[in-house]
């Protein structure tokens, strides 16, 4: 599922994610899975990643940045 990380774009249903991929090649690779509930809206805030649940709580849930260059290939960044 293609999830739009703009801080305003709410999810339109529940998603269980473990990394994040950039249109740019580089990933946020999360400590531990999260769920995202329908309305949560997720953003990159400097290198860290933000989810506003629809409540207006706000998560900067662990992880870590790297960038996939090919097959079995990983290099953080």
């Amino acid at each position: 599922m293609r999830l739009i990380a703009d801080g305003a774009t709410p999810t339109s249903r529940l998603v269980l994610v473990k990394d994040l991929d950039t249109d740019d090649g580089y990933a946020f690779e999360l400590a531990n899975p999260l769920f995202l509930t329908a309305g949560d809206r997720i953003a990159f805030e400097g290198d860290r990643l933000v989810v506003v649940r629809a409540g207006g709580e706000r998560l900067s849930p662990a992880g870590d940045w790297s960038t996939r260059c090919g097959p079995g290939s990983l290099r953080r960044r």
